[in-house]
């Protein structure tokens, strides 16, 4: 949790996505379907129409302040409101001035304008409502809790973690690095733009258990396969994120606004159970750069990922499975 040296509002910023459009190289525009955002996932989906050559997106908002935010007696004057885009892939900083929707609303709205060459993947969408506190302009007094997520390749609005799974040879593969792993059923590559699985073709049995789509135990066995698999995932791209914060001049670190950030605010509650994410995530990287602590904590960063790979229950279904094959035999 944050402290600020002057009064603010005790209360996040709600946001709204109304609308989402997109401007194509002839100059036409295509309104999406409202399939292209999610109030409950927070998310914009901006290939879910399956342009590749879009120029740019317009996405309307829908912001409603705090109760207080503009009260005559407000400790703030000058009240602003603002929609940021930040992308920290690319470093790109986009913001727009949303407007009141009536004189003295709470409810304030705009659209943000969205360059497909400014960025490569994830953004992360938040609306900050700024003012003069005691003499001093620009401090903000309420922001949202959480941003939105604005991927300008994915076709599906979702927030959470998405892979991409390869096959390949890693005995043949064009990749030379995955040679070194020869003899690894998977091996997972955290320092993607999208965390990416390569699945080694060579190891027998494993691609054809991973396509089968049977039942019985095949299945369950599959299924824990995979559960084994998103366990080394999750477990990957947390040490990914967390070795590549960004620190604050004052030695604080920064949540990160792409899929890493998403990656820790997931896991961190069970690394870090009882606190604040923010605390959460200052406390791990104290023990990663500190003297001690670090080790550990491997063993909560193991249990987040487990729990986020449903590893339990994948293994209690594949040993029912077998108990009752093994009394199917007995009778």
């Amino acid at each position: 949790m944050k402290f600020y040296p002057y009064k603010r509002l005790n209360r996040p910023v709600a946001l709204r996505v109304t609308s989402v459009s997109l401007k194509l190289p002839d100059g036409t525009r295509d309104q999406l379907e409202t399939s292209a955002y999610s109030t409950q996932q927070q998310a914009v989906a901006l290939g879910i129409a399956g342009h590749r050559d879009w120029v740019s997106a317009t996405i309307r908002l829908s912001a409603t302040l705090p109760p207080g935010a503009n009260t005559p007696d407000a400790p703030w004057s000058d009240l602003c409101v603002l929609a940021v885009l930040t992308d920290g892939e690319t470093n790109v900083r986009t913001s727009a001035k949303l407007t009141p929707d009536a004189e003295d609303s709470r409810d304030w709205s705009g659209s943000l304008e969205v360059f497909r060459d400014d960025h490569l993947g994830r953004a992360s969408l938040a609306v900050y409502a700024v003012g003069t506190v005691e003499g001093v302009r620009g401090r903000s007094i309420a922001e949202t809790d959480r941003g939105w997520i604005i991927d300008t390749v994915s076709d599906e609005p979702v927030r959470g973690l998405q892979l991409d799974v390869q096959k390949a040879s890693f005995k043949r593969s064009s990749r030379e690095w995955l040679q070194a792993y020869a003899d690894a059923p998977w091996i997972v590559e955290a320092s993607a733009r999208v965390p990416t699985v390569f699945v080694n073709t060579d190891v027998e049995g494993v691609i054809d258990l991973l396509d089968s789509n049977g039942s019985g135990v095949d299945s369950k066995v599959r299924d824990l396969l995979v559960a084994q698999m998103a366990t080394d995932v999750w477990t990957a791209v947390f040490h990914g994120a967390i070795g590549d914060l960004e620190v604050e001049p004052d030695g604080r670190p920064v949540f990160p606004t792409d899929w890493q950030g998403e990656v820790l605010r997931e896991m961190l509650p069970d690394v870090i159970p009882g606190v604040h994410v923010e605390e959460a995530l200052r406390q791990v990287h104290r023990r990663r750069t500190g003297e001690s602590g670090w080790v550990e904590l491997q063993t909560r960063i193991h249990y987040a990922a487990i729990r986020r790979a449903d590893a339990t229950k994948a293994l209690a279904l594949v040993i029912r499975s077998l108990e009752q094959m093994n009394r199917e035999r007995e009778t």
